[in-house]
């Protein structure tokens, strides 16, 4: 009953009472002493200790598991709203663990609406765990259709790039499912839709809901056919490749359903079999020969309106637990409340996003005997040893284990180990230019010209034979690949086998950018011209290439940068011009200037109270969304030193991005440059 002075005495005696609270609330058997441990958490989430208060709110969500009811919780709602704001950020992510277990149908909303509050200041590392348990506690506890679709379309526009695909596809299966909802949802999503400021992510809802349901509402006040395809037509070109292909499936759904605006949504189709991308140019090819086919039979078959979908476990159980796995302690018990912990479904969820429990499974091969043993790992030992199975004696001394990696994998000559003499000068000029020379030697030119629309790239690659007399043969490109899981390659075409004296071959790949990634691909070129010639090369794909400016007040820089905070969404390196002795480097404002634009920074004036410094934003596309990074530069040209800050919504961006932006600008400024100009023989017409 006394608060000891010394604080280990404190810590230890803290540590025993919580758990012996621990114990009571889990065998849930004295309703007194649940009573008391209820008026007593209650102090403790009130502490000037943050580790009291910590505990107390793990404690507290532990009884929202177990206690028959939440009465003796609710009396604290207002210390543990407040618990949201804490200083500490591990106090308010216990705090909205408590928050979620408390919600039931009696105060659903005003916790919702208080989540909702503080959404819009709350630390980028909890957001989407917000989003989740928001989205979750709003389709648990609707009680009025309104209300469901307000506030999971208001959450969806507040939280923006924090939404998981899980998030606004759980929204369009439960108003697919609802007709009562479908109207409504309709009218609203349109209503985002038309505003001047829509993130993608509802512009997909739209894309999916109106396509759907929009001839529900055609013939309501401003909802008209025409209006809802101009308020889609509006945010398509700004949208992403995913996006985009949702909405031309939404409007030959349109040619189905609203002929009178036929010739507005054929002339998208047109439009887009000229892309670039290769799904978005089949889709809307083949869109386009169904709108022209002589009757509508086919059309009216192949787009009628989608069924319901079927019922399962909401897939945003799953998305929440995996986020926990790994992350704390092992429980008897989960988070969210006695529901939660009554459904045997929830249970399970948890145990397979354990990363070392429940969901792993075991490798089996089959023994002599035809029964099932564990492998091993001192099988491979085993052949020598005193055992003798079929004569397997005879071949003591011999190594028959499995070979290593080292000895079975062939060498892969088009990797970056690889890489021919004189690479790097072409490369790094295309880092930071869309067209070029990537390479060129005494036989053969390499040009290269690209171009980046959100996550897409294309490149087109040109080998001109430099040789007036000699045939290239045998002429093969090799592509290889080293991040393939978060970088995906199309090849369209390969070059030619043989290539005339001064003619040239042509090869274009296509590059998606499936998430952040590191290692550039490279190509291995290789003929015939008098010997085998082969060189390899790095190509210039990387992060930054996938980036567009972004223009920012000084206001809203400011307030992003301190809401992204430090590390791990920072990178920060100080480095000075290389000294090398071959040649003198030199920096100055022009210089500094020239990097943050080639980069695909925006550089934002008048930002930084130095005006030396530079300070930019930008937008880094890749499949799965928008990734926001912001830039400060600081040089100092009497030192020639800088020092780069490079800080992202996602923690994988600013490593890479400063990687790149330190070897480039360390190199300075030269006062003659190599000839890199437009490839020889490029084709205006490509």
């Amino acid at each position: 009953m006394q608060m000891p002075k010394n604080v280990q005495q404190n810590n230890a005696q803290n540590a025993v009472l919580f758990e012996a609270i621990n114990l009571v609330i889990h065998l849930d058997t004295e309703q007194d002493l649940m009573l008391q441990i209820s008026t007593r958490l209650g102090k403790f989430i009130s502490s000037r200790e943050t580790n009291v208060r910590y505990l107390g709110l793990e404690a507290m969500t532990h009884f929202a598991a177990r206690s028959e009811t939440l009465e003796p919780i609710k009396k604290h709602q207002t210390i543990i709203s407040g618990s949201l704001r804490d200083r500490d950020i591990s106090v308010r992510r216990k705090g909205l663990d408590l928050l979620y277990s408390m919600c039931d149908p009696s105060n659903a909303q005003p916790i919702v609406n208080e989540l909702l509050r503080y959404l819009q200041t709350a630390d980028f590392a909890i957001r989407e765990e917000m989003v989740l348990k928001i989205a979750i506690l709003t389709e648990k506890y609707a009680t009025d259709v309104k209300w469901y679709v307000d506030i999971s379309l208001r959450l969806i526009a507040m939280a923006g790039d924090h939404v998981s695909d899980e998030v606004w596809q759980r929204v369009i299966q439960i108003v697919t499912n609802n007709e009562e909802l479908q109207v409504y949802a309709a009218q609203n999503i349109l209503e985002y839709v038309k505003a001047d400021s829509c993130h993608e992510t509802l512009v997909k809802i739209g894309g999916y809901l109106l396509g759907e349901f929009g001839h529900l509402i055609a013939d309501t006040k401003s909802c008209s056919p025409i209006e809802q395809f101009m308020a889609l037509s509006t945010k398509l070109a700004g949208c992403s490749s995913s996006t985009r292909a949702i909405l031309l499936s939404t409007y030959i759904k349109f040619v189905n359903l609203f002929p009178e605006i036929k010739p507005q949504l054929l002339h998208v189709f047109r439009a887009y079999s000229h892309t670039l991308d290769s799904e978005l140019q089949q889709r809307a090819f083949e869109y386009q020969s169904l709108a022209l086919l002589p009757t509508d039979d086919l059309l009216r078959t192949v787009f009628d309106e989608m069924p319901p979908f079927p019922e399962r476990t909401s897939a945003l159980l799953s998305r929440l637990h995996g986020k926990h796995a790994g992350t704390s302690d092992k429980r008897t018990w989960v988070v969210g409340g006695k529901t939660a912990n009554a459904d045997s479904r929830e249970i399970q969820l948890t145990k397979q996003a354990a990363p070392n429990g429940h969901g792993l499974k075991r490798s089996f091969t089959p023994t002599a005997n035809g029964t099932l043993s564990p492998i091993a790992s001192e099988s491979k030992t085993a052949i020598n040893g005193s055992t003798n199975i079929n004569g397997m004696h005879d071949l003591e001394g011999l190594d028959l284990s499995t070979p290593t990696e080292a000895t079975s994998k062939p060498v892969n000559l088009a990797s970056a180990a690889h890489l021919s003499p004189g690479w790097e000068q072409g490369y790094r000029h295309l880092l930071l230019e869309s067209e070029g020379v990537l390479y060129q030697d005494s036989q053969i030119q390499v040009g290269l010209r690209s171009e980046y629309r959100g996550p897409v790239g294309c490149l087109i690659l040109y080998f001109h034979n430099r040789s007036t007399s000699a045939t290239m043969g045998s002429f093969t490109s090799t592509l290889d690949n080293p991040d393939s899981t978060k970088l995906k390659i199309d090849t369209k075409n390969l070059p030619d086998s043989s290539v005339a004296p001064l003619a040239q071959a042509q090869q274009t790949i296509m590059f998606n950018a499936l998430s952040v990634f590191d290692k550039p691909p490279t190509i291995r070129i290789s003929y015939l011209a008098g010997s085998l010639q082969a060189v390899t090369l790095q190509l210039p794909v990387v992060l930054h290439k996938f980036a567009d400016p972004a223009d920012l007040s000084s206001d809203d820089f400011f307030k992003r940068w301190r809401q992204i905070g430090g590390k791990p969404r920072e990178a920060q390196q100080v480095f000075g011009l290389l000294q090398d002795g071959r040649q003198e480097r030199r920096m100055d404002p022009a210089f500094s200037n020239e990097m943050a634009e080639s980069f695909g920074w925006k550089v934002l004036k008048g930002v930084d109270a130095n005006e030396k410094n530079i300070v930019g934003a930008s937008v880094v596309h890749v499949a799965g969304g928008k990734l926001g990074a912001l830039v400060r530069l600081e040089p100092n040209y009497e030192s020639k030193m800088f020092r780069l800050t490079i800080r992202a919504t996602d923690e994988a961006v600013p490593p890479v991005l400063l990687k790149y932006m330190v070897e480039q600008l360390e190199q300075g400024a030269q006062d003659e440059r190599s000839d890199h100009g437009v490839v020889r023989a490029l084709d205006d017409s490509q």
